[in-house]
Parts: structure tokens; sequence; C-alpha cells
């Protein structure tokens, strides 16, 4: 499977703004986009003029690269949402919100979104008692996402816990039961419950051209 490889700071760098690709490095003195806030590149400083297309495209390349999709893996996403009942760029920001590998990053138990995704690919994780390891596995409402037994102990949990708790708390539509590392999905997630800094609706012009 094909993946992005080259250097996640020169995304923060080219979309104006920290996405947290680093999870700890991101808050410290040594985070790239402190050092050096302007766009990677020879040109990296020089100010142009932005088409609307080319807004339309950061934000779907932005968007993309934070939840970690390839370029076919969106565009199925976006497809799924169109289809849905109810206002699609809602509804692409809640099928993105719903994937397990997001699930487990915004719970805390994964420092990043690339750790969460590990994490999932390597079997950390049950749902509703089963073992599952696709990072783009939808959790629904009442699921139950438990941490395997073999798994609980590692430093990196609650490391990663106890990192999370002081920068970003638990979005409302999760529980988590710290002591047995099992969370609920209390409900579908939505518009609002992003942290992310998102324009949805550009992403839907772009794709209805």
């Amino acid at each position: 499977m094909a993946r992005y490889t080259e250097s996640v700071c020169k995304i923060c760098r080219r979309e104006g703004m920290k996405l947290f690709f680093k999870a700890e490095r991101c808050y410290t003195d040594k985070c790239a986009f402190d050092r050096r806030s302007y766009a990677p590149g020879q040109h990296g400083q020089a100010r142009s003029k932005v088409s609307e297309y080319a807004l339309q495209l950061r934000e779907k390349q932005k968007v993309k690269r934070v939840y970690g999709l390839m370029e076919s893996q969106f565009r199925r996403t976006f497809g799924d949402a169109d289809r849905s009942k109810g206002i699609t760029g809602e509804n692409l920001v809640a099928l993105l919100e719903s994937r397990l590998d997001n699930v487990v990053y915004r719970l805390g138990i994964g420092g990043s979104r690339s750790e969460a995704r590990m994490m999932v690919t390597h079997g950390y994780f049950r749902v509703n008692g089963r073992k599952v390891d696709i990072p783009s596995y939808r959790v629904r409402q009442n699921d139950i996402i438990e941490v395997a037994e073999k798994r609980k102990k590692e430093a990196r949990i609650a490391d990663n816990l106890k990192a999370a708790e002081s920068r970003h708390g638990i979005p409302e539509w999760l529980s988590l039961d710290r002591d047995n590392l099992k969370a609920t999905v209390t409900r579908p997630p939505r518009r609002e419950d992003t942290t992310l800094p998102m324009h949805e609706q550009l992403i839907v012009e772009l794709y209805s051209k």
C-alpha cells in the first residue's frame, strides 16, 4: 500500500498551521513549524495570488493528510458522505472522525494519528470483543473499544494518556474507562466535535466540479 514518506513537518509549513503529526515533538521548541512557519521550498516566503481552485485543493490535501488517507481512500470516503442523507460536508467529517485510528488518537491512547494507526495495525485493540486491525474501520454508536490484555501494561499507552489529559480532553461522543482501558462510543460524531480547523465546504466544491 502506498504511503506518504516525506517529512510531515513540511505539511504543517505548507498548510500554515500546526497539525501535530509528531505528538510530543510538536509541543517543544524543536517543532519545525515554530522555527520556520513559512511554506517549504526556495519560494516559500514569496507572496503569490491564490486562486479559488488552489484554496479548495489545499483544504482537501490538508484534511487528507491529517487523517492519513491516500487519494483513492479519501475519494471513496467522500463518495460515501455524498450518498448518505444530510449535508455532505458534515457527513464527511463524521466519517473521518469515526475511523478507528482517529478514535484511538482522540481517546489519547495514541500520541498521534500515525502512532494510533500503527497500534491498530499491530492488533492492539478489540472492538466488541473481536480483534480489529484495520485503521479505516468505522466505529458505531454503542461500540466498545478495548486495549488487548497483553498490551495494557505498555508504558507508551500510560505516557500518551498522561500527556493527552493535560492537552486535550476526550470528545463528548466517546467515554473512556482509564483503569480498564476500555472506551464506548456514546453517539455518532458531529461536525462540531472535530478539533481540526476545517472548511469542508471547499472540499465539496472541489469534488463537485
